[in-house]
């Protein structure tokens, strides 16, 4: 069978190979060949005699069948083919298919055991899940905790921080706000929502921005934490200060963030300061007022008194009048003391030197020295231990204010005895090196406070027996500090019970300046028109007696309302300024006058202070300053160098009226209520509305005035004029609208910076303002009230 199988398939492929024509050819011809065979063998085998006919009938028969055979061949080959390729392709099938098979039995195969390995990693992981799944809830449940924690301690500081009174804010490199605390938020009026992404230009006032930005590059540029101040405003327009420290913020790998800000508020501080400046202001111009006000009866009483020694006396009143006079001496010093010692605080005083007679200096210490001691029955010596320069250059003021010090310590402390002024001189290379010794015989200082007795206020601890004087404690103080800023030193020993001594020594030059002490006198018949501005009607008796007593006729005004309405620069010759009067000072006047007249007389500065340097008084428009109480020299040298010395100087018209100006206390005075209140407004209004509306008024001013207060003593803290004048123009129209002339006339002032003295008066304008309101307030309720009836 297999053998057929493969005779068959030998037929079939040569069939294929040759071709059926001559796979035809060649059948035939086996066929053929075969049937001469066969018929060869058989008649070989039947006859034994092989014939031609036999052979012909071979072939014939041969040719006969082999187109059958090959037909027939040729069919069963060609359905054998047909078969055999289907058999072919099917079998190429099932081979694919066997071999789909083979290879889906592997890869299933493959895929049972990776499936096997699936299972088994992921019973391993559904193992490592649960074990994951409960560290997941562990760490869940630490995340949680410490969440919790962590939410704790971010509420904690979040409270910390938004009751913090402090700024806390945070901007990111870009300079926007990343965060902030409830205290920046009630500053900007923004929350913190609203303020994220904001920068400074967003939020604040330009200038203020400005300073914000260019603080913050600052910090992003250098790298280090900055600290300063700045003001703020808050919403409703209130100034604080604030202490800024800005510091750059990283993260954890060291990247730049941006910065951190802290603030605190420190306008308390500033007001501290402010009112510790005020009231060193106050305290100067307390200073200043009172030797003012003292000294006004005392330069009366120096005036006086000095007039009452050139007039005929007897010894006994002489001598009564001497003592009035030393005394009144005496009592400027001790406000010179208290004066200087207000100028050494604020490190305002400076010494004048000049040129001074020393011989004559000298001289009138000994004699003033000799009347105090005289009063106490006491010695006094003056010993010139050398040769003395006749002039050296120097403060004669402060070095007599010293020496009068000194001696009238000397004096009171003295019982019995006397007192010895030594002075010596010794000449270096033109420079004076001048000793003072003042030597007494009074009750001493205990060894244990000789160092002490030259600080402020100290006064030494006197036994029961020794309490016959008292002293203030300042002038020893003073002394030495003049002494010292002089160049020199003052110095003190004592033995208690036996008395002191106390040397004062400096060094000046000498002085060859030729001193012109010839004053030429006013001329009698050079009777000169006076027009004087004086408040003190016991200044304008010393004056008033002293400028007749020369020749001269005098006009008074008591206040600066009147000066201006009385005077009139072709009626005078001189005009006498007191610098402070009730209403205006004696430079408003002068400015008035330069501003209304081209042609003025001579305007001569009235002061009670001590003249060290005119400059102040040239620059607001005085032509010369002297100081009270007037003297004879004093009035002769200004006339001297204002008139007679003047080519332009024309005496005044003789035909002048009169003046018949009243003083000051004569005044009727005005109403209270058209004082403080503008009656004009406040009646046609009342005609027309009626009183309710006022009260309305009233009240709602009085809910306002302590908001605009707030804000103005905020501003006022910051000095910012700006500001300040804002608020008062409020307060000047809401005390308009009712009626409140005062205040608004204060408030005027207070808006207006121009006035050439603004910032030193608008503390008292708002200090007025503030203390005074109320009680305008309670009149104009008062007016109402009587209106009504």
């Amino acid at each position: 069978m297999k053998y057929l199988k493969s005779l068959a398939q030998y037929y079939v492929d040569l069939m294929v190979k040759l071709g059926v024509l001559k796979f035809s050819i060649l059948l035939a011809s086996a066929l053929v060949a075969l049937a001469v065979v066969i018929q060869v063998g058989v008649t070989l085998i039947l006859s034994g005699e092989i014939l031609k006919i036999d052979i012909l009938r071979s072939v014939f028969f041969g040719l006969l069948i082999t187109p059958w055979a090959v037909f027939f061949l040729s069919v069963v080959v060609d359905h054998l083919e047909d078969s055999r390729q289907r058999l072919t392709r099917l079998v190429s099938k099932l081979e694919q298919m066997r071999s789909r098979d083979l290879e889906l039995n592997d890869q299933l195969k493959g895929n049972i055991q990776q499936l096997n390995q699936e299972m088994e990693e992921r019973e391993k992981a559904e193992q490592g899940r649960q074990q994951a799944i409960l560290d997941l809830e562990n760490e869940v449940y630490e995340r949680e905790k410490a969440q919790m924690a962590l939410s704790e301690r971010s509420a904690l500081l979040r409270s910390f921080l938004d009751s913090s009174p402090d700024i806390i804010y945070y901007r990111n490199e870009k300079g926007e706000f990343s965060g902030c605390n409830r205290a920046i938020e009630e500053l900007i009026g923004k929350t913190e929502k609203e303020l994220i992404g904001l920068t400074p230009w967003d939020v604040y006032s330009k200038e203020i921005a400005a300073v914000v930005v260019k603080t913050d590059e600052q910090v992003f540029k250098d790298n280090k934490q900055l600290t300063y101040e700045q003001w703020l405003v808050y919403p409703d327009g209130r100034k604080a200060c604030f202490e800024l420290r800005k510091l750059p913020f990283y993260s954890r790998d060291n990247r730049h963030l941006g910065l951190v800000g802290f603030g605190r508020d420190i306008t308390e501080r500033k007001q501290y300061e402010n009112d510790l400046e005020k009231a060193s202001r106050e305290k100067t111009t307390f200073i200043s007022t009172i030797s003012h006000e003292l000294r006004t009866p005392l330069n009366g009483i120096v005036g006086l008194s000095r007039m009452l020694l050139d007039t005929q006396l007897d010894d006994e009143q002489r001598n009564y009048m001497r003592t009035i006079n030393v005394s009144a001496i005496t009592l400027g010093n001790i406000f010179n003391d208290i004066i200087d010692m207000d100028k050494f605080d604020r490190r305002r005083l400076e010494l004048v030197i000049e040129p001074l007679n020393f011989l004559d200096f000298v001289t009138e210490i000994e004699n003033i020295s000799g009347l105090m001691a005289e009063q106490k029955g006491l010695r006094f010596n003056l010993e010139r231990v050398t040769d003395l320069p006749n002039q050296i250059e120097v403060d004669g003021t402060r070095l007599r204010q010293v020496l009068w010090n000194l001696i009238g310590n000397a004096t009171k402390f003295t019982k019995e005895g006397s007192v010895v002024l030594s002075v010596s001189c010794e000449v270096v290379d033109k420079l004076a090196h001048i000793t003072f010794e003042v030597e007494d015989t009074g009750v001493g200082i205990p060894e244990a406070e000789i160092d002490k007795i030259f600080a402020m206020y100290y006064q030494v601890k006197q036994s029961d027996d020794n309490l016959h004087a008292v002293g203030t404690g300042i002038g020893l103080a003073v002394s030495g500090q003049l002494i010292k800023l002089m160049g020199g030193e003052l110095t003190a020993t004592s033995e208690e019970g036996f008395g002191s001594t106390f040397t004062a020594s400096i060094a000046v030059p000498i002085s060859n300046k030729v001193i012109d002490e010839s004053i030429i006198p006013a001329k009698k018949e050079l009777s000169l028109r006076i027009f004087m501005v004086e408040d003190i009607e016991l200044n304008i008796t010393v004056a008033r007696s002293l400028l007749e007593s020369l020749g001269h006729s005098v006009d008074v005004a008591m206040r600066g309302d009147e000066a201006i309405v009385a005077f009139s620069p072709d009626n005078y010759d001189l005009v006498l300024l007191d610098i402070q009067l009730p209403d205006m000072t004696g430079f408003d006047i002068a400015q008035h006058f330069r501003k209304t007249y081209e042609n003025l007389p001579p305007l001569v500065a009235l002061t009670a202070n001590v003249l060290k340097d005119k400059t102040e008084y040239f620059d607001k428009g005085m032509d010369e300053a002297i100081s009270k109480p007037l003297s004879v020299q004093s009035l002769s040298t200004v006339i001297e160098k204002l008139m007679l010395n003047n080519d332009q100087y024309k005496p005044a018209k003789i035909d002048k009226k009169p003046n018949n100006l009243k003083p000051n206390s004569a005044r009727k005075k005005e109403p209270l209520f058209t004082k403080l209140l503008d009656l004009e407004m406040l009646e046609s209004y009342v005609e027309i509305v009626g009183t309710a509306p006022i009260i309305e008024s009233i009240t709602m001013f009085e809910d306002l005035m302590p908001g605009y207060l707030e804000i103005l003593d905020s501003n006022m803290t910051a000095k910012d004029q700006a500001g300040i004048v804002c608020e008062v123009h409020k307060i000047k129209g809401a005390a308009g609208s009712i009626g409140l002339k005062h205040i608004q006339s204060v408030a005027q002032k207070a808006q207006s910076p121009e006035h050439p003295a603004w910032w030193e008066n608008i503390n008292d304008w708002v200090e007025e303002i503030k203390n005074e309101y109320q009680d305008d307030i309670k009149t104009l309720k008062k007016w109402l009230e009587l209106r009504g009836k």
